[in-house]
């Protein structure tokens, strides 16, 4: 059996990596929320600040983002493997992860939403300095919630795309809630989406043959907390249930839903950005396109002079935790994932 040790010490690095990138990006975003006029939230918003926030949420998601590979590939150099990639998937981009909001929606849409509540709160009677803060607060769970995303998507992809990685293990920080904590341990395959919710603090610890994983205990969790933490985060009443025997699985519900959209005939997860002209997948498609139906469109401004037609995408990009879904095995999820721009 392998030396745990060096894998502890990857899978710490890894998440003091990921708070960091968190906590980095939420000191950035409040300096940058300080600055919104009162008298003017959305001139403000548009006159740049909005801009800076999103490009700062951008940056967070992108240092995110930016580990999940070496991490995965450090835990499988651990166990004494040589990591397997096909040819043409070797590498996760991370700006692939940074380009929209963990849902599909534009990412300056999403962080706007904070502006309009505090808007709203201010017409509905509560003070400026009420407002803002209750304003602040929703932006700050909604980007602990997008940087955290993008780190876990990322080594999701990377874990797919490592053929010695079979699933990983769901690990749980000590500030887990209770809907996580009943989740602490379990293994999945490695196509398996990582459910999180808001300002989750879970992430995956990557199993490979060689080392299937430490399976954790959620009941061993919930027992080495303290009875006011065991109260705080399970409820007094479902926590007193627990001391007394009932079922841990039972007393949570770990529910998570998503925002998905109509598409493919059906709702998937999906969206719009990273598809511009220069993107990897617009030009997948289009070249695709051409293949299938013998037109030749347009590269540039001469072409168009020339008469050919310039190709439209109408296809959105899928998000990987939909590719999940639809693959019908590893090969074929490896190929849409790098069809959709997640594997280069």
């Amino acid at each position: 059996m392998a030396d745990p040790a060096p894998h502890e010490a990857i899978v710490a690095a890894y998440g003091q990596s990921q708070q960091r990138a968190v906590a980095g990006t939420l000191a950035g975003v409040d300096s940058l929320w300080a600055e919104l006029a009162p008298d003017d939230l959305t001139g403000s918003w548009l006159a740049g600040i909005g801009e800076r926030i999103v490009r700062a949420v951008q940056a967070g998601k992108l240092l995110a983002a930016a580990t999940g590979q070496p991490y995965v590939d450090a835990m499988v150099a651990a166990d004494g493997l040589t990591s397997d990639y096909l040819p043409g998937a070797a590498r996760v981009p991370a700006r692939a992860f940074t380009l929209s909001a963990a849902d599909g929606r534009p990412l300056d849409s999403l962080l706007y939403l904070p502006v309009i509540r505090t808007k709203t709160l201010l017409q509905g009677g509560l003070t400026l300095q009420q407002s803002m803060t209750k304003g602040l607060l929703d932006m700050q769970r909604m980007v602990a919630s997008e940087v955290a995303d993008a780190g876990s998507s990322a080594a999701g992809v990377a874990m797919v795309g490592n053929r010695q990685v079979t699933g990983y293990v769901r690990r749980v920080r000590a500030g887990a809630c209770a809907r996580c904590a009943i989740l602490a341990g379990r293994w999945y395959r490695y196509d398996a989406g990582f459910q999180r919710h808001k300002r989750c603090q879970c992430y995956g610890v990557p199993a490979t043959h060689a080392r299937p994983g430490e399976r954790l205990d959620p009941l061993g969790f919930f027992n080495r907390l303290s009875q006011a933490e065991q109260n705080r985060r399970f409820t007094a009443a479902g926590a007193q249930a627990i001391r007394d025997g009932a079922d841990i699985f039972q007393v949570v519900n770990a529910r998570r839903s998503v925002t998905v959209l109509d598409s493919y005939g059906r709702k998937v997860l999906a969206t719009l950005e990273g598809t511009s002209r220069r993107s990897g997948f617009y030009r997948q498609i289009r070249t695709e396109t051409e293949a299938r139906t013998g037109i030749r469109f347009a590269r540039g401004t001469a072409d168009i002079e020339q008469g050919l037609p310039r190709f439209q995408l109408r296809t959105p990009r899928l998000m990987p935790e939909e590719l999940y879904k639809l693959a019908a095995d590893r090969d074929d999820l490896i190929r849409l994932l790098t069809r959709f721009g997640y594997l280069i």
